[in-house]
């Protein structure tokens, strides 16, 4: 459950994570940007699931489908669909609970859908260097966890489906506690103690090796 070792890819979410913490801080960087931004992220992660659940597919075409005492082989683009589907609802209602805690609803008047279309205008040249962060860093937990190690052959899709979800949920508990500081005007403080929970998590819990046994 609780990692021994850092990997290069651990190293490089937790560069990722302090990046937000040093712009808040010392770069005078907006905490409402960084907030939404801590939002995408979760795309992000979804994005990078979904990227490799296709990778396994294209690998073995098939997997088993468990459903209580009944299992089907079944194709990896249904294992997708389903992901793409149940990951969406699962992030539009952490959206909204994370737009409601902050205020950005009310402030920005925006919902789930709409900030499909307004978050560009919401964010400045910062976000995209932390959204470019984060992307690397996961892309790099991809290549160097997933496909050089063949795991892409071994996981499979119905484990791999649900990989983001312990994660996610931790990050859900983290932004909705987090952004009371947020409403109240300590950004500073939301992002810090934000940021500090989420490598703690990464660092030293094991969320694949929970679900996986190589």
């Amino acid at each position: 459950m609780f990692k021994r070792t850092l990997t290069q890819s651990d190293i490089f979410l937790i560069v990722a994570n302090l990046l937000p913490v040093f712009g808040v801080w010392f770069w005078n960087w907006n905490p409402m940007t960084v907030f939404i931004v801590y939002c995408l992220e979760t795309i992000i992660i979804g994005f990078f699931n979904l990227l490799k659940m296709g990778i396994a597919t294209a690998y073995r075409k098939t997997d088993i489908w468990y459903n209580g005492n009944y299992q089907a082989r079944v194709s990896g683009i249904f294992f997708m669909l389903f992901f793409l589907v149940h990951y969406g609802m699962f992030v539009a209602i952490q959206m909204g609970l994370f737009f409601a805690v902050s205020g950005l609803a009310d402030q920005f008047n925006i919902g789930f859908f709409s900030f499909f279309f307004k978050w560009p205008q919401l964010i400045g040249s910062d976000a995209y260097i932390m959204i470019g962060a984060f992307v690397l860093s996961y892309g790099y937990k991809t290549v160097s966890e997933f496909l050089l190690t063949g795991q892409y052959r071994r996981v499979p899709l119905g484990i791999l489906m649900f990989q983001p979800y312990m994660r996610i949920f931790v990050q859900q508990v983290t932004v909705i506690l987090g952004s009371m500081f947020l409403a109240f005007g300590a950004g500073k403080i939301f992002i810090l103690v934000f940021a500090l929970v989420k490598i703690v998590f990464e660092v030293y819990v094991n969320y694949e090796g929970l679900m996986i046994k190589q």
